[in-house]
Protein backbone atom coordinates (compact mmCIF):
# COMPACT_ATOMS: atom_id res chain seq x y z
CA UNK A 1 0.00 0.00 0.00
CA UNK A 2 1.43 3.31 -1.05
CA UNK A 3 0.99 6.69 0.60
CA UNK A 4 0.86 10.06 -1.03
CA UNK A 5 2.75 11.93 1.45
CA UNK A 6 2.14 15.37 -0.57
CA UNK A 7 -1.64 14.65 -0.43
CA UNK A 8 -2.25 13.69 3.21
CA UNK A 9 -3.64 16.54 5.76
CA UNK A 10 -3.39 16.23 9.38
CA UNK A 11 -5.62 17.81 11.95
CA UNK A 12 -5.02 18.97 15.49
CA UNK A 13 -7.70 19.15 18.39
CA UNK A 14 -6.66 22.87 18.53
CA UNK A 15 -8.08 23.02 14.97
CA UNK A 16 -11.27 21.45 15.28
CA UNK A 17 -12.21 23.08 18.71
CA UNK A 18 -12.41 26.56 16.85
CA UNK A 19 -13.92 25.19 13.46
CA UNK A 20 -16.56 23.00 14.99
CA UNK A 21 -19.45 24.05 17.40
CA UNK A 22 -20.01 20.54 18.19
CA UNK A 23 -17.15 18.18 19.01
CA UNK A 24 -17.44 15.09 18.37
CA UNK A 25 -14.95 12.68 20.17
CA UNK A 26 -13.20 10.73 17.70
CA UNK A 27 -10.30 9.10 17.86
CA UNK A 28 -8.12 9.93 15.20
CA UNK A 29 -5.48 7.30 14.18
CA UNK A 30 -2.34 8.84 12.86
CA UNK A 31 -1.63 7.61 10.03
CA UNK A 32 1.47 4.95 9.90
CA UNK A 33 4.42 5.92 8.17
CA UNK A 34 5.74 2.72 6.15
CA UNK A 35 10.20 2.96 6.07
CA UNK A 36 11.51 2.78 2.85
CA UNK A 37 12.39 -0.78 1.93
CA UNK A 38 15.47 -1.52 0.44
CA UNK A 39 15.90 -4.13 -2.12
CA UNK A 40 17.17 -7.23 -1.26
CA UNK A 41 21.42 -7.19 -2.05
CA UNK A 42 22.17 -9.44 -4.93
CA UNK A 43 25.38 -10.80 -5.18
CA UNK A 44 27.61 -8.81 -8.14
CA UNK A 45 27.51 -11.06 -11.43
CA UNK A 46 29.96 -9.99 -14.22
CA UNK A 47 28.32 -8.87 -17.26
CA UNK A 48 29.83 -9.95 -20.56
CA UNK A 49 31.51 -6.27 -22.32
CA UNK A 50 30.77 -5.02 -25.69
CA UNK A 51 33.38 -5.88 -28.38
CA UNK A 52 35.75 -3.38 -28.12
CA UNK A 53 36.15 -1.43 -31.75
CA UNK A 54 39.52 -1.14 -33.62
CA UNK A 55 41.52 1.72 -32.93
CA UNK A 56 40.72 4.66 -34.95
CA UNK A 57 42.73 7.54 -35.90
CA UNK A 58 40.60 10.33 -36.81
CA UNK A 59 42.15 11.76 -40.85
CA UNK A 60 42.71 15.52 -38.69
CA UNK A 61 45.19 14.12 -36.28
CA UNK A 62 48.87 14.94 -35.70
CA UNK A 63 51.09 12.40 -34.34
CA UNK A 64 48.64 10.11 -33.05
CA UNK A 65 46.65 13.60 -30.78
CA UNK A 66 43.63 14.48 -32.60
CA UNK A 67 43.26 17.99 -33.59
CA UNK A 68 40.21 19.82 -32.19
CA UNK A 69 37.61 20.60 -34.73
CA UNK A 70 35.48 23.87 -35.19
CA UNK A 71 32.22 21.61 -34.20
CA UNK A 72 30.71 18.98 -32.67
CA UNK A 73 29.31 17.73 -35.45
CA UNK A 74 32.63 17.30 -36.94
CA UNK A 75 33.61 14.80 -33.92
CA UNK A 76 30.77 12.87 -33.89
CA UNK A 77 31.12 11.96 -37.64
CA UNK A 78 34.62 11.00 -37.14
CA UNK A 79 33.84 8.14 -34.26
CA UNK A 80 32.75 5.09 -34.04
CA UNK A 81 29.12 5.06 -33.61
CA UNK A 82 26.85 1.78 -32.36
CA UNK A 83 24.99 -0.56 -34.62
CA UNK A 84 21.46 -1.11 -33.40
CA UNK A 85 22.47 -5.20 -33.54
CA UNK A 86 25.56 -4.15 -31.00
CA UNK A 87 28.27 -3.84 -33.62
CA UNK A 88 30.35 -0.86 -34.09
CA UNK A 89 30.26 0.88 -37.32
CA UNK A 90 33.53 2.10 -38.80
CA UNK A 91 33.63 5.33 -40.75
CA UNK A 92 34.36 5.54 -44.49
CA UNK A 93 37.25 7.64 -43.64
CA UNK A 94 38.77 4.94 -41.39
CA UNK A 95 37.89 2.14 -43.79
CA UNK A 96 40.39 4.26 -46.12
CA UNK A 97 43.29 4.77 -43.52
CA UNK A 98 42.66 0.54 -43.02
CA UNK A 99 42.77 0.03 -46.72
CA UNK A 100 46.08 2.19 -46.72
CA UNK A 101 47.89 0.41 -44.23
CA UNK A 102 46.85 -3.09 -45.37
CA UNK A 103 48.35 -2.15 -48.62
CA UNK A 104 51.64 -0.61 -47.60
CA UNK A 105 51.88 -4.01 -45.49
CA UNK A 106 51.33 -5.87 -48.56
CA UNK A 107 53.91 -4.16 -50.35
CA UNK A 108 56.49 -4.11 -47.49
CA UNK A 109 55.80 -8.35 -47.73
CA UNK A 110 56.27 -8.01 -51.54
CA UNK A 111 59.54 -6.13 -50.84
CA UNK A 112 60.76 -8.97 -48.46
CA UNK A 113 59.83 -12.05 -51.05
CA UNK A 114 61.29 -9.99 -53.89
CA UNK A 115 64.14 -9.28 -52.02
CA UNK A 116 64.83 -13.13 -51.17
CA UNK A 117 65.00 -14.06 -54.84
CA UNK A 118 67.43 -14.60 -56.77
CA UNK A 119 68.31 -12.25 -59.83
CA UNK A 120 70.85 -12.43 -62.66
CA UNK A 121 73.13 -9.30 -62.53
CA UNK A 122 73.88 -9.51 -66.03
CA UNK A 123 71.71 -7.19 -68.30
CA UNK A 124 71.49 -9.63 -71.16
CA UNK A 125 69.86 -12.37 -68.42
CA UNK A 126 67.85 -10.18 -67.41
CA UNK A 127 66.24 -8.95 -71.00
CA UNK A 128 65.74 -13.37 -71.43
CA UNK A 129 64.56 -14.11 -68.43
CA UNK A 130 61.47 -10.90 -68.60
CA UNK A 131 61.17 -12.26 -72.53
CA UNK A 132 60.18 -16.04 -71.12
CA UNK A 133 58.12 -14.43 -68.24
CA UNK A 134 55.83 -12.32 -71.27
CA UNK A 135 57.13 -9.11 -70.01
CA UNK A 136 58.75 -6.11 -71.92
CA UNK A 137 62.38 -6.34 -71.90
CA UNK A 138 63.00 -2.80 -71.49
CA UNK A 139 60.94 0.23 -71.00
CA UNK A 140 61.60 3.89 -72.14
CA UNK A 141 64.00 5.38 -70.93
CA UNK A 142 64.64 2.55 -68.12
CA UNK A 143 68.34 1.20 -67.28
CA UNK A 144 70.07 -1.63 -65.96
CA UNK A 145 69.40 -1.72 -63.10
CA UNK A 146 65.66 -0.40 -62.86
CA UNK A 147 65.17 -3.32 -65.28
CA UNK A 148 66.53 -5.41 -62.63
CA UNK A 149 64.46 -4.55 -59.65
CA UNK A 150 61.70 -4.80 -62.05
CA UNK A 151 62.35 -8.39 -62.81
CA UNK A 152 62.89 -9.06 -59.45
CA UNK A 153 58.95 -7.33 -58.78
CA UNK A 154 57.65 -9.58 -61.05
CA UNK A 155 59.22 -12.58 -59.89
CA UNK A 156 57.85 -11.97 -56.56
CA UNK A 157 54.04 -11.37 -57.32
CA UNK A 158 54.61 -14.20 -59.00
CA UNK A 159 55.87 -16.25 -55.85
CA UNK A 160 53.08 -13.93 -54.04
CA UNK A 161 50.23 -15.62 -56.60
CA UNK A 162 51.07 -19.08 -56.12
CA UNK A 163 52.57 -19.26 -60.37
CA UNK A 164 55.82 -21.19 -58.33
CA UNK A 165 55.39 -23.55 -61.60
CA UNK A 166 55.41 -20.99 -64.28
CA UNK A 167 58.64 -19.28 -62.84
CA UNK A 168 60.52 -22.31 -62.19
CA UNK A 169 59.54 -23.40 -66.21
CA UNK A 170 60.91 -20.04 -67.52
CA UNK A 171 63.81 -20.60 -65.25
CA UNK A 172 64.09 -24.22 -66.59
CA UNK A 173 63.79 -23.49 -70.41
CA UNK A 174 66.36 -20.66 -70.00
CA UNK A 175 69.40 -22.96 -68.56
CA UNK A 176 68.18 -25.39 -71.63
CA UNK A 177 68.86 -22.84 -73.82
CA UNK A 178 71.96 -22.16 -72.00
CA UNK A 179 73.11 -25.28 -71.61
CA UNK A 180 72.51 -26.24 -75.03
CA UNK A 181 74.55 -23.39 -76.79
CA UNK A 182 77.16 -23.84 -74.69
CA UNK A 183 77.84 -27.40 -75.49
CA UNK A 184 77.23 -26.54 -79.74
CA UNK A 185 79.90 -23.64 -79.04
CA UNK A 186 83.39 -24.24 -80.37
CA UNK A 187 85.72 -23.53 -77.21
CA UNK A 188 87.84 -20.53 -78.41
CA UNK A 189 91.28 -19.51 -76.66
CA UNK A 190 91.49 -15.89 -77.02
CA UNK A 191 94.81 -14.87 -76.29
CA UNK A 192 96.11 -12.23 -73.02
CA UNK A 193 97.75 -9.89 -75.16
CA UNK A 194 97.51 -8.12 -78.20
CA UNK A 195 99.50 -9.24 -80.82
CA UNK A 196 102.10 -7.23 -82.57
CA UNK A 197 103.86 -7.35 -85.62
CA UNK A 198 107.07 -9.09 -87.21
CA UNK A 199 109.40 -5.74 -87.22
CA UNK A 200 108.32 -5.19 -82.84
CA UNK A 201 109.06 -9.11 -82.33
CA UNK A 202 112.59 -8.20 -84.55
CA UNK A 203 113.08 -5.22 -82.80
CA UNK A 204 112.69 -7.15 -79.33
CA UNK A 205 115.11 -9.93 -79.91
CA UNK A 206 117.93 -7.76 -80.53
CA UNK A 207 116.71 -5.14 -77.49
CA UNK A 208 117.30 -8.55 -75.71
CA UNK A 209 120.74 -9.35 -77.19
CA UNK A 210 122.26 -5.88 -76.97
CA UNK A 211 121.07 -5.78 -73.72
CA UNK A 212 122.21 -8.89 -72.50
CA UNK A 213 125.82 -7.76 -74.24
CA UNK A 214 125.91 -4.62 -72.48
CA UNK A 215 124.70 -5.94 -69.15
CA UNK A 216 127.74 -8.02 -69.63
CA UNK A 217 130.14 -5.72 -69.59
CA UNK A 218 128.53 -3.40 -67.15
CA UNK A 219 128.91 -5.32 -64.87
CA UNK A 220 132.09 -7.08 -65.26
CA UNK A 221 133.30 -3.51 -65.17
CA UNK A 222 132.15 -3.14 -61.89
CA UNK A 223 133.38 -5.99 -60.69
CA UNK A 224 137.11 -4.97 -62.07
CA UNK A 225 136.70 -1.96 -59.97
CA UNK A 226 135.45 -3.63 -56.96
CA UNK A 227 138.46 -6.13 -57.06
CA UNK A 228 141.25 -3.66 -58.41
CA UNK A 229 143.34 -2.54 -54.84
CA UNK A 230 144.78 0.61 -56.99
CA UNK A 231 140.85 1.62 -57.14
CA UNK A 232 139.38 4.30 -54.80
CA UNK A 233 135.62 4.57 -55.03
CA UNK A 234 135.42 7.68 -52.54
CA UNK A 235 138.58 9.45 -53.59
CA UNK A 236 137.37 9.05 -57.05
CA UNK A 237 133.96 11.00 -56.36
CA UNK A 238 135.21 13.10 -54.15
CA UNK A 239 137.36 14.20 -56.89
CA UNK A 240 134.24 14.59 -59.61
CA UNK A 241 132.75 16.10 -56.89
CA UNK A 242 134.97 18.86 -56.58
CA UNK A 243 135.37 19.17 -60.57
CA UNK A 244 131.28 19.69 -60.25
CA UNK A 245 131.86 22.20 -57.47
CA UNK A 246 134.21 24.55 -60.31
CA UNK A 247 131.62 24.87 -62.46
CA UNK A 248 131.37 28.40 -63.49
CA UNK A 249 129.86 30.13 -66.39
CA UNK A 250 132.04 29.72 -69.75
CA UNK A 251 129.49 31.32 -72.76
CA UNK A 252 126.61 32.42 -73.30
CA UNK A 253 124.80 33.26 -76.64
CA UNK A 254 121.01 34.34 -77.61
CA UNK A 255 120.02 31.42 -78.96
CA UNK A 256 116.45 32.09 -80.98
CA UNK A 257 113.69 34.97 -80.46
CA UNK A 258 111.59 33.19 -78.71
CA UNK A 259 111.88 31.03 -76.08
CA UNK A 260 114.24 27.63 -75.87
CA UNK A 261 112.54 24.18 -74.98
CA UNK A 262 115.24 22.01 -75.42
CA UNK A 263 119.02 21.33 -75.87
CA UNK A 264 121.00 17.88 -76.03
CA UNK A 265 125.39 17.23 -76.52
CA UNK A 266 125.89 15.36 -79.22
CA UNK A 267 127.83 11.75 -78.48
CA UNK A 268 131.74 13.22 -78.85
CA UNK A 269 130.50 16.60 -77.03
CA UNK A 270 131.36 18.95 -80.09
CA UNK A 271 127.58 19.63 -81.07
CA UNK A 272 124.88 21.16 -79.47
CA UNK A 273 120.99 21.32 -80.50
CA UNK A 274 118.65 23.21 -79.35
CA UNK A 275 114.95 24.10 -79.93
CA UNK A 276 112.16 26.59 -79.55
CA UNK A 277 109.06 27.47 -79.26
CA UNK A 278 108.95 29.30 -82.86
CA UNK A 279 109.20 25.54 -84.23
CA UNK A 280 113.00 26.24 -85.45
CA UNK A 281 115.98 23.98 -83.98
CA UNK A 282 119.62 24.46 -84.27
CA UNK A 283 122.94 23.12 -84.13
CA UNK A 284 125.97 25.13 -82.47
CA UNK A 285 129.59 24.53 -82.09
CA UNK A 286 131.19 23.53 -79.27
CA UNK A 287 132.70 25.36 -77.23
CA UNK A 288 132.60 28.59 -78.57
CA UNK A 289 128.94 28.25 -79.40
CA UNK A 290 128.64 29.14 -83.25
CA UNK A 291 125.69 28.28 -85.17
CA UNK A 292 126.20 25.82 -87.50
CA UNK A 293 122.80 25.14 -89.13
CA UNK A 294 118.90 25.53 -88.58
CA UNK A 295 116.53 22.83 -88.57
CA UNK A 296 112.94 24.00 -90.50
CA UNK A 297 110.40 21.97 -91.17
CA UNK A 298 107.89 21.95 -87.99
CA UNK A 299 104.55 23.76 -87.93
CA UNK A 300 104.02 24.39 -84.53
CA UNK A 301 106.56 24.79 -81.61
CA UNK A 302 109.31 22.42 -80.55
CA UNK A 303 109.01 20.93 -77.52
CA UNK A 304 112.40 18.98 -77.15
CA UNK A 305 115.38 17.99 -79.39
CA UNK A 306 117.83 15.35 -78.62
CA UNK A 307 121.25 13.76 -80.57
CA UNK A 308 121.79 10.16 -81.25
CA UNK A 309 124.02 8.45 -79.45
CA UNK A 310 126.56 6.75 -81.68
CA UNK A 311 126.23 9.09 -84.83
CA UNK A 312 125.23 12.92 -85.37
CA UNK A 313 121.59 11.94 -86.20
CA UNK A 314 119.19 14.70 -84.42
CA UNK A 315 115.61 14.63 -83.32
CA UNK A 316 112.86 16.94 -82.91
CA UNK A 317 109.57 16.63 -81.16
CA UNK A 318 107.16 19.37 -81.57
CA UNK A 319 103.51 20.40 -80.67
CA UNK A 320 102.22 19.42 -84.72
CA UNK A 321 102.09 15.91 -83.34
CA UNK A 322 104.82 14.96 -85.23
CA UNK A 323 108.73 13.89 -84.53
CA UNK A 324 111.36 14.37 -87.25
CA UNK A 325 114.95 13.08 -87.79
CA UNK A 326 117.61 15.30 -88.82
CA UNK A 327 121.32 15.23 -89.68
CA UNK A 328 123.72 17.98 -88.78
CA UNK A 329 123.72 19.70 -91.69
CA UNK A 330 119.78 20.83 -91.45
CA UNK A 331 118.58 17.97 -94.02
CA UNK A 332 115.50 16.13 -92.89
CA UNK A 333 115.96 12.30 -93.30
CA UNK A 334 112.94 10.86 -91.48
CA UNK A 335 109.52 11.99 -90.32
CA UNK A 336 107.47 10.16 -87.48
CA UNK A 337 103.66 10.66 -87.50
CA UNK A 338 101.40 8.77 -85.38
CA UNK A 339 100.32 10.38 -82.71
CA UNK A 340 97.20 11.99 -81.55
CA UNK A 341 98.03 14.93 -79.73
CA UNK A 342 101.28 17.06 -79.01
CA UNK A 343 104.37 15.92 -78.92
CA UNK A 344 106.53 16.13 -74.69
CA UNK A 345 110.04 14.66 -74.95
CA UNK A 346 111.85 12.52 -77.36
CA UNK A 347 114.59 9.51 -76.18
CA UNK A 348 117.29 7.67 -78.70
CA UNK A 349 117.69 4.16 -77.42
CA UNK A 350 121.26 3.34 -76.57
CA UNK A 351 122.01 1.56 -79.78
CA UNK A 352 120.95 4.24 -82.09
CA UNK A 353 118.52 2.29 -83.83
CA UNK A 354 114.99 3.43 -82.02
CA UNK A 355 113.41 6.51 -81.12
CA UNK A 356 111.06 7.01 -78.20
CA UNK A 357 108.41 10.12 -78.30
CA UNK A 358 105.91 10.93 -75.81
CA UNK A 359 102.50 12.61 -75.97
CA UNK A 360 99.17 13.96 -74.52
CA UNK A 361 97.58 11.31 -76.30
CA UNK A 362 98.40 9.62 -73.03
CA UNK A 363 100.76 6.60 -75.08
CA UNK A 364 104.69 6.95 -76.15
CA UNK A 365 105.56 5.00 -79.14
CA UNK A 366 109.06 3.29 -80.27
CA UNK A 367 109.99 4.04 -83.56
CA UNK A 368 111.82 2.14 -86.27
CA UNK A 369 115.01 4.92 -87.16
CA UNK A 370 115.95 3.99 -90.68
CA UNK A 371 112.48 3.01 -91.98
CA UNK A 372 110.31 5.26 -89.90
CA UNK A 373 108.34 2.16 -88.90
CA UNK A 374 105.96 2.69 -85.51
CA UNK A 375 107.03 -0.60 -83.67
CA UNK A 376 105.25 0.22 -80.77
CA UNK A 377 102.05 1.93 -79.00
CA UNK A 378 102.28 1.51 -75.22
CA UNK A 379 99.40 2.89 -73.09
CA UNK A 380 99.74 2.73 -69.04
CA UNK A 381 99.09 6.30 -68.08
CA UNK A 382 95.97 7.99 -67.08
CA UNK A 383 97.11 11.38 -67.66
CA UNK A 384 99.40 12.99 -70.83
CA UNK A 385 103.41 10.98 -71.08
CA UNK A 386 105.75 13.96 -70.73
CA UNK A 387 109.05 12.28 -70.08
CA UNK A 388 110.86 8.98 -71.54
CA UNK A 389 114.33 7.51 -70.53
CA UNK A 390 116.21 4.43 -71.49
CA UNK A 391 118.15 2.55 -69.45
CA UNK A 392 121.91 2.21 -70.55
CA UNK A 393 121.91 -1.36 -71.14
CA UNK A 394 119.02 -0.71 -73.39
CA UNK A 395 116.77 -3.66 -72.28
CA UNK A 396 114.53 -1.10 -69.60
CA UNK A 397 112.20 2.11 -70.42
CA UNK A 398 111.22 4.81 -67.86
CA UNK A 399 108.06 6.87 -68.69
CA UNK A 400 107.00 9.58 -66.63
CA UNK A 401 103.56 11.99 -66.81
CA UNK A 402 101.14 14.05 -65.77
CA UNK A 403 99.41 11.54 -63.63
CA UNK A 404 102.29 11.91 -61.23
CA UNK A 405 103.55 8.33 -61.84
CA UNK A 406 106.23 6.97 -63.31
CA UNK A 407 106.75 3.54 -65.00
CA UNK A 408 109.32 1.20 -66.15
CA UNK A 409 108.92 -0.94 -69.28
CA UNK A 410 110.67 -3.62 -70.06
CA UNK A 411 111.08 -3.28 -73.58
CA UNK A 412 111.81 -6.91 -74.18
CA UNK A 413 108.36 -7.92 -73.37
CA UNK A 414 106.13 -5.32 -73.53
CA UNK A 415 105.24 -5.28 -69.73
CA UNK A 416 105.31 -2.88 -67.22
CA UNK A 417 107.25 -4.13 -64.22
CA UNK A 418 107.64 -1.41 -61.67
CA UNK A 419 105.09 2.08 -61.75
CA UNK A 420 106.75 4.12 -59.35
CA UNK A 421 104.42 6.56 -57.38
CA UNK A 422 105.40 9.09 -54.71
CA UNK A 423 105.14 12.35 -56.02
CA UNK A 424 102.09 14.54 -55.94
CA UNK A 425 102.10 16.33 -58.87
CA UNK A 426 103.12 15.79 -62.47
CA UNK A 427 106.06 14.41 -63.26
CA UNK A 428 108.50 16.06 -66.12
CA UNK A 429 111.79 14.56 -65.95
CA UNK A 430 112.99 11.13 -65.70
CA UNK A 431 116.61 9.91 -65.90
CA UNK A 432 118.44 6.71 -65.53
CA UNK A 433 122.18 6.10 -63.40
CA UNK A 434 124.94 4.73 -65.44
CA UNK A 435 125.17 2.34 -63.12
CA UNK A 436 121.70 1.09 -64.29
CA UNK A 437 120.26 0.83 -60.25
CA UNK A 438 118.91 4.24 -59.78
CA UNK A 439 116.45 6.39 -61.47
CA UNK A 440 115.58 10.11 -61.10
CA UNK A 441 112.47 11.95 -61.28
CA UNK A 442 111.93 15.77 -61.15
CA UNK A 443 108.42 17.41 -61.33
CA UNK A 444 105.89 19.79 -60.35
CA UNK A 445 106.01 19.19 -56.64
CA UNK A 446 109.94 20.74 -56.58
CA UNK A 447 111.22 17.85 -55.66
CA UNK A 448 113.72 14.97 -56.93
CA UNK A 449 113.12 11.41 -56.10
CA UNK A 450 116.18 8.84 -56.34
CA UNK A 451 114.29 4.99 -56.77
CA UNK A 452 116.25 2.03 -55.92
CA UNK A 453 115.37 -0.40 -58.98
CA UNK A 454 116.46 -3.01 -57.09
CA UNK A 455 114.05 -1.99 -53.95
CA UNK A 456 111.62 -1.34 -55.75
CA UNK A 457 111.35 2.10 -53.70
CA UNK A 458 111.91 5.66 -53.23
CA UNK A 459 115.79 5.76 -51.68
CA UNK A 460 115.95 9.62 -51.29
CA UNK A 461 113.89 12.76 -51.58
CA UNK A 462 115.66 15.81 -52.64
CA UNK A 463 113.71 19.11 -51.71
CA UNK A 464 115.84 20.83 -55.15
CA UNK A 465 114.24 23.81 -56.20
CA UNK A 466 111.54 26.60 -54.83
CA UNK A 467 109.69 25.53 -58.38
CA UNK A 468 108.93 22.57 -61.01
CA UNK A 469 111.66 20.60 -61.44
CA UNK A 470 111.77 20.50 -65.73
CA UNK A 471 114.19 18.23 -66.18
CA UNK A 472 116.73 15.96 -64.48
CA UNK A 473 120.11 14.19 -66.42
CA UNK A 474 123.02 11.97 -64.42
CA UNK A 475 126.71 12.57 -65.67
CA UNK A 476 126.49 9.76 -67.97
CA UNK A 477 129.96 8.24 -67.57
CA UNK A 478 129.92 7.33 -63.79
CA UNK A 479 126.67 9.35 -62.16
CA UNK A 480 128.88 10.89 -59.69
CA UNK A 481 126.28 13.90 -59.93
CA UNK A 482 123.23 14.66 -60.84
CA UNK A 483 121.98 17.57 -62.85
CA UNK A 484 118.49 19.20 -61.86
CA UNK A 485 116.76 22.40 -63.82
CA UNK A 486 114.21 24.16 -62.25
CA UNK A 487 111.82 27.15 -63.30
CA UNK A 488 113.25 28.61 -60.80
CA UNK A 489 115.35 30.22 -63.05
CA UNK A 490 118.37 28.00 -61.41
CA UNK A 491 119.99 24.39 -62.45
CA UNK A 492 121.65 22.59 -59.53
CA UNK A 493 123.90 19.79 -59.13
CA UNK A 494 123.51 17.28 -56.46
CA UNK A 495 126.29 14.34 -55.20
CA UNK A 496 125.47 10.94 -56.47
CA UNK A 497 126.72 9.62 -53.39
CA UNK A 498 124.19 11.25 -51.02
CA UNK A 499 122.33 13.93 -52.39
CA UNK A 500 123.32 16.63 -51.12
CA UNK A 501 123.53 20.29 -52.91
CA UNK A 502 127.80 20.55 -54.75
CA UNK A 503 127.00 23.85 -56.65
CA UNK A 504 123.99 26.38 -57.89
CA UNK A 505 124.34 27.46 -61.67
CA UNK A 506 122.33 31.10 -61.84
CA UNK A 507 122.72 33.25 -64.27
CA UNK A 508 118.99 32.78 -66.16
CA UNK A 509 116.39 35.67 -66.08
CA UNK A 510 113.59 33.46 -66.89
CA UNK A 511 112.62 29.78 -66.26
CA UNK A 512 115.18 26.90 -67.27
CA UNK A 513 113.58 24.52 -69.51
CA UNK A 514 116.26 21.83 -70.40
CA UNK A 515 119.56 20.77 -69.01
CA UNK A 516 121.99 18.35 -70.42
CA UNK A 517 125.59 17.05 -69.37
CA UNK A 518 128.74 16.18 -71.75
CA UNK A 519 129.49 12.47 -72.28
CA UNK A 520 132.86 13.25 -70.31
CA UNK A 521 131.34 15.40 -67.54
CA UNK A 522 132.96 18.65 -68.25
CA UNK A 523 130.51 20.44 -69.73
CA UNK A 524 126.15 21.53 -68.61
CA UNK A 525 124.70 23.46 -70.85
CA UNK A 526 120.88 25.34 -69.67
CA UNK A 527 118.41 27.31 -71.63
CA UNK A 528 115.54 29.02 -70.79
CA UNK A 529 112.76 31.01 -71.60
CA UNK A 530 114.85 34.31 -71.66
CA UNK A 531 115.95 32.94 -75.10
CA UNK A 532 119.83 32.09 -73.75
CA UNK A 533 121.70 29.42 -74.01
CA UNK A 534 124.42 28.89 -71.29
CA UNK A 535 127.72 26.45 -71.26
CA UNK A 536 128.87 25.76 -67.53
CA UNK A 537 132.26 24.43 -67.39
CA UNK A 538 134.62 23.12 -64.74
CA UNK A 539 137.31 25.91 -64.06
CA UNK A 540 139.83 23.42 -62.90
CA UNK A 541 139.59 21.70 -66.50
CA UNK A 542 140.76 24.60 -67.19
CA UNK A 543 143.71 25.40 -65.46
CA UNK A 544 144.78 22.21 -66.14
CA UNK A 545 144.61 22.41 -69.86
CA UNK A 546 146.25 26.07 -69.64
CA UNK A 547 149.11 24.02 -68.09
CA UNK A 548 149.04 21.77 -70.78
CA UNK A 549 149.70 24.35 -73.24
CA UNK A 550 152.30 25.84 -71.01
CA UNK A 551 154.44 22.96 -70.31
CA UNK A 552 154.20 21.97 -74.44
CA UNK A 553 155.36 25.50 -75.03
CA UNK A 554 158.33 25.43 -72.82
CA UNK A 555 159.33 21.63 -73.90
CA UNK A 556 159.49 23.16 -77.83
CA UNK A 557 162.50 25.20 -77.05
CA UNK A 558 164.64 22.60 -75.50
CA UNK A 559 163.45 20.16 -78.12
CA UNK A 560 164.97 23.01 -80.75
CA UNK A 561 168.13 22.93 -78.87
CA UNK A 562 168.90 19.47 -79.00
Amino acid sequence: MEIDEENTVSTSPEQMSDDAPTVVDVPVIAPAIVPPIAPPVLPAIPLPLPPRPPAFIPAGSQNGERVASDSDSDQDDSVPTRAPGGDFEISEESKLVRERQEKAMQDLLMKRRAAALAVPTNDMAVRTRLRRLGEPITLFGEREMERRDRLRMIMAKLDADGQLERLMKAHEEEEAVFSAGSQEEEIIEYPFYTEGSKELRDSRVYIAKYSIIRAAQRLQRARRRRDDPDENMDAEIDWALTQAKSFVLDCSEIGEERPLSGCSFSYDGKLLATCAINGVARTWAIPQVKKVSNLKGHTERCTDTIFSPVQNLIATASADKTAKLWDSQGSLLNTFEGHLDRLGRVAFHPSGKYLGTTSFDKTWRLWDVENGTELLLQEGHSRSVYGLAFHPDGSLAASCGFDALARVWDLRTGRSIMALEGHVKPVLGVSFSPNGYHLATGGEDNTCRIWDLRKRKSLYIIPAHSNLVSQVKYEPQEGYFLVSSSFDMTAKVWSGRDFKLVTTLSGHEAKVSSVDVSSDGQSIVTVSHDRTIKLWTSSSNDKEHAMDIDCNNDKEPAMDMD
